[in-house]
């Protein structure tokens, strides 16, 4: 009987727990580019060259990537399927563009497991370069938000945004000889 008791505590927590944590999951990070917001738009503006500074096409080179419409207009979507850890499968799309100021696409990841989020990258040019951001917006499924007691999300997130606008840094600040 005691069993049963545990049992149905921990199932009530687990249940009851989650409504009152928030179901948003939004994460942004910025560096400023030595670089006129016209050549940091040359290389977010296009699903190839994102590509080109991905945190994620390191984990697998050799990834499986198709593109569908025109890249660098909206519509065009790219599926990626690979079968390394924290890579997956998914797809996404442009789904609105602002140049030189702002890309917006659809994130949907497949697998392993299925979610969706609203990224974009700002420019901001000013005197001193093109503060970048890069960011997402999205909303985790109850009763999964509990995850969010027990995982520090920005810190995952820190990691990969941080690498990858470095290497759209160098890009952007590479001198043509």
């Amino acid at each position: 009987m005691l069993f049963l008791y545990v049992f149905l505590i921990i199932v009530a927590v687990v249940l009851i727990v989650p409504l009152f944590i928030s179901k948003e999951l939004n994460y942004e990070k910025s560096i400023l580019i030595d670089a006129p917001s016209t050549k940091v738009w040359e290389n977010v503006s296009t699903l190839a060259a994102m590509d080109k500074w991905s945190p994620w096409n390191e984990r697998d080179p050799h990834m499986e990537r198709s593109l569908t419409g025109v890249d660098g207009s909206v519509g065009a979507t790219q599926h990626w399927k690979s079968d390394a850890k924290n890579v997956g499968e998914g797809r996404q799309t442009i789904v609105a563009l602002d140049p030189p100021e702002q890309l917006k696409t659809k994130l949907e990841f497949l697998k392993p497991f299925k979610s969706q989020a609203d990224a974009y990258i700002k420019l901001d040019e000013g005197n001193e370069g093109t503060i970048t951001t890069w960011g997402f917006e999205s909303q985790m499924p109850y009763p999964m938000n509990m995850m969010k007691l027990f995982m520090n999300f920005e810190k995952n997130m820190d990691k990969d945004f941080g690498s990858g606008l470095q290497k759209l840094k160098a890009i952007c600040e590479q001198k043509k000889h």
